[in-house]
């Protein structure tokens, strides 16, 4: 006898909803499947979670190890040269050795002219004069201190051989820099000879004429960073980073090697220089002298009721600037009198007045500082450049003249005012450095006693 299905059973998927439910309600009777189930989940989850993470990592890793900033010593260039300046491009990591980088840190008027040429001169040291004047033209008039940072950061670039980093203080719409467009650029050995310019040969040593450099044909930033790349060792000098603890992040840095040659010289003979080539240094010295502290209280600049003229203006904000510049001398002074981690091994002083009398001895000093081996031609050079017949020259040109003459010369022509002004902003350096201040006028014009004694650095 058939079976009569009802309307209901009909359906074709009452069979799956009955089997669910009855599925479902077998699993709530059953509390210890739930939580078997519950768990499996769980664990699941947590797996997922861990490989996820591990994946992560993993990815963060590989993104360090493959994607560093541009060393000087990678060889791949994938990216145009017109986004560097706005983007950080990146490189695989080379297995060339790490290069030693050096920066002078001096001021303005201590010989840093002629110890550069030390550098320039070498054919295995690519040099660079002056890279951040270009942030000073720019920024002018922002204060010395308030700019730091930025020279820093150039700096940061510059060692890596990125010089794109000078796109940022071009004029808007200008033409792009170029190898002649950069400061110093007519007297630099790398810009002036082969394979940028035929006028001069790198090994070859000897001053370079600025109006024959000029004749170079103007090559891209882009050709002189290849250049860079060749090289072992890397020379900046410059008188713009006041202070050496502001190069702190750059020494800390695994990836760079570098290492300071503080250049120092007699704060009065400094100021006299100053004042010799104020109208040289008349945007400089103003940006020094706005980061005085105004709550300072100072001595005099001259006698009382002496009658101020233009021309003692113009020494007032040369020998200002003294202020600012030893304050942040002494400070890396007492920085490399108990020096940090970071600086440990890494810091030399070099007086001018030590140079300029034995040249050969303190230019071999230098050389093994820097890791770099002296020659016959080399030391010749630092010779001839500081025996000559002169007793002066230009300011900014650098020549042969009696040096010995040239680092004295202050003694004859401050006023014991002067003198007494600088003495009071430059005690501290001066003390630590060995230079003697003077009581009387007489004193300070007797040539025969000597105002230098041992440093203690």
């Amino acid at each position: 006898m058939a079976y009569n299905k009802t309307p209901w059973e009909k359906d074709a998927g009452f069979g799956r909803k009955l089997k669910t439910y009855r599925n479902h309600t077998k699993i709530i009777a059953q509390p210890g499947i739930v939580m078997k189930v519950l768990r499996r989940k769980r664990i699941v989850l947590f797996m997922a979670y861990f490989l996820l993470l591990v994946l992560t990592m993993l990815n963060l890793a590989n993104y360090k190890w493959t994607k560093e900033p541009q060393q000087c010593n990678h060889q791949m260039r994938s990216t145009t040269y017109q986004s560097r300046s706005d983007i950080r491009f990146l490189y695989r990591p080379s297995l060339a050795k790490k290069r030693q980088l050096i920066y002078v840190l001096t001021t303005w008027r201590s010989g840093s002219s002629f110890f550069g040429e030390l550098f320039n001169q070498n054919p295995e040291v690519f040099f660079l004069y002056e890279p951040m004047w270009h942030i000073w033209q720019k920024l002018y008039p922002g204060d010395a201190v308030s700019l730091q940072g930025a020279a820093r950061d150039m700096l940061s670039s510059l060692y890596r051989c990125d010089l794109s980093v000078f796109q940022l203080y071009n004029s808007p719409g200008g033409k792009n820099f170029t190898s002649l467009g950069l400061f110093g650029a007519t007297l630099n050995k790398v810009v002036c000879s082969y394979p940028l310019c035929s006028a001069y040969r790198k090994e070859v040593v000897g001053m370079v004429d600025d109006k024959v450099c000029k004749k170079c044909p103007p090559q891209s930033l882009r050709l002189l960073e290849d250049e860079c790349l060749k090289y072992n060792t890397i020379v900046i000098k410059g008188v713009r980073i006041l202070d050496v603890n502001v190069l702190a992040p750059l020494m800390e840095d695994p990836s760079l090697d570098l290492k300071v040659i503080h250049l120092v010289r007699d704060p009065r003979a400094v100021a006299n220089s100053r004042i010799k080539s104020r109208h040289g240094l008349i945007r400089e010295n103003l940006q020094v002298v706005r980061s005085r502290d105004p709550k300072l209280r100072r001595i005099p600049f001259v006698d009382p009721g002496h009658k101020v003229n233009k021309k003692d203006g113009s020494d007032y904000h040369s020998i200002g600037a003294m202020e600012v510049i030893c304050d942040r001398t002494s400070r890396t002074l007492r920085t490399a009198l108990n020096p940090p981690g970071w600086l440990k091994g890494k810091y030399m002083a070099v007086r001018y007045e030590d140079l300029v009398e034995n040249p050969v001895k303190t230019l071999r000093s230098v050389y093994r500082f820097a890791n770099l081996t002296t020659n016959h031609d080399i030391e010749s050079f630092a010779l001839n450049m500081t025996s000559g017949s002169s007793s002066s020259s230009k300011p900014f040109i650098v020549s042969s003249r009696n040096a010995t003459q040239a680092a004295s010369a202050w003694r004859m022509v401050l006023s014991i005012q002067q003198i007494k002004q600088v003495e009071d902003y430059c005690h501290h350096s001066m003390s630590v450095l060995g230079y003697e201040r003077v009581r009387t006028a007489g004193e300070a014009k007797d040539l025969s006693k000597s105002l230098l004694t041992r440093s203690k650095l």
